[in-house]
């Protein structure tokens, strides 16, 4: 009897566990400290000639993912009433009095912003791969945001309809592998992966062997 409840308790908390995993892998959180200021990428991006890198200017030099490449406030200054903005707060921040300096956040990748954009526009590479069926992920509707000139939707998709970015608009491997098809883990995963991020994989199915290898899967 006591054999029983301690195995229903058991299962009950795995249970319980995997409602609460599912639920967290649902949720999108902001990736930066973008959701305590009043900001708006749609309405900025909406701007004719205005581009990412005109605000996100530090993503122009940067050469790790782990670098905070949030705008500077003299950045936002720039078109913003410089004599006003520094005497209230609030027209910036939601809550003046808990500001803070943005802090490096620590990543699970690797990444050179500087190298990539001097690479130019991707968009038109991802839009073959899609269209030929050689994308490795589910595209979905990515291919309608494939038609842009400003390089950097290409892989943070979706930034320009959207009022705060999230970690829903961060590339996802699929994009990575339609250039760096030359890989074959777990022998590389390091190239692009911090040696303590938590690579376990949800599963080994034909989709992942797809998905982390130059050889597809035979079914």
């Amino acid at each position: 009897m006591v054999r029983t409840f301690l195995t229903l308790a058991a299962l009950s908390c795995v249970a319980a566990a995997c409602v609460c995993v599912g639920k967290a892998r649902q949720t999108s959180y902001a990736v930066s400290t973008e959701r305590d200021l009043i900001f708006s990428h749609r309405k900025h991006l909406q701007r004719p000639g205005t581009g990412c890198a005109d605000c996100h200017e530090l993503a122009l030099m940067s050469t790790s993912a782990a670098e905070t490449l949030v705008p500077l406030e003299r950045t936002c200054l720039r078109c913003h009433n410089g004599a006003r903005a520094p005497q209230d707060c609030a027209l910036c921040h939601k809550a003046p009095d808990r500001a803070r300096s943005t802090a490096p956040e620590r990543r699970s990748f690797r990444f050179n912003h500087k190298l990539h954009l001097g690479f130019g526009n991707i968009a038109p590479a991802l839009a073959r791969a899609v269209d030929s069926g050689r994308y490795l992920g589910l595209p979905g509707d990515m291919r309608r945001h494939l038609n842009s000139d400003n390089p950097c939707l290409a892989c943070h998709r979706g930034v320009a309809e959207t009022d705060l970015a999230t970690s829903q608009h961060l590339p996802r491997m699929a994009d990575c592998l339609v250039c760096h098809s030359k890989v074959d883990p777990p022998f590389s995963c390091t190239y692009c992966h911090t040696e303590d991020a938590r690579l376990k994989p949800a599963s080994h199915t034909s989709g992942f062997v797809d998905l982390h290898s130059n050889h597809r899967a035979v079914p």
